[in-house]
């Protein structure tokens, strides 16, 4: 176990090297919910790489954490302009997020459909967006 517990550690300290850079990147803005003010936290997203990747993190809001950790809690009418965008965004990652979302949420909302029949992705974003599914 307590090998387990200093790799995780490891993983968490590393991916903390990374906060400065996000932080920049993400302007001290949730990535995906755009909200400011609000504690941030470095989300990986995954699958996840042997090591930690700058080019596979987000900086998240905990609210947005914990809707894509339950997305039975995501709370679709907040989310449908935001992701209107998002799956517009030059940033591959929030791409995936948005698209995981969206599929996500196309068992309830016909908006969400709308939106991904609307959109043209590359073939390897949606790939990379199927290999971790959000779900309940």
């Amino acid at each position: 176990m307590a090998k387990g517990y200093d790799t995780h550690k490891a993983r968490l300290q590393a991916l903390s090297l990374f906060g400065k850079d996000l932080a920049r990147r993400a302007k001290s803005k949730c990535e995906l919910s755009g909200e400011s003010g609000v504690p941030l936290k470095i989300y990986e997203v995954p699958p996840f790489a042997n090591e930690p990747d700058y080019a596979s993190c987000l900086l998240l809001s905990e609210s947005v954490i914990d809707q894509i950790n339950k997305p039975n809690s995501i709370n679709a009418t907040k989310w449908r302009g935001v992701l209107a965008e998002l799956i517009w965004s030059e940033l591959q990652l929030q791409q995936v997020m948005a698209y995981r979302i969206l599929q996500y949420l196309t068992q309830s909302e016909i908006w969400a459909q709308e939106i991904i029949a609307d959109t043209y992705l590359d073939e390897d974003i949606i790939e990379w967006a199927k290999k971790a599914p959000l779900c309940d």
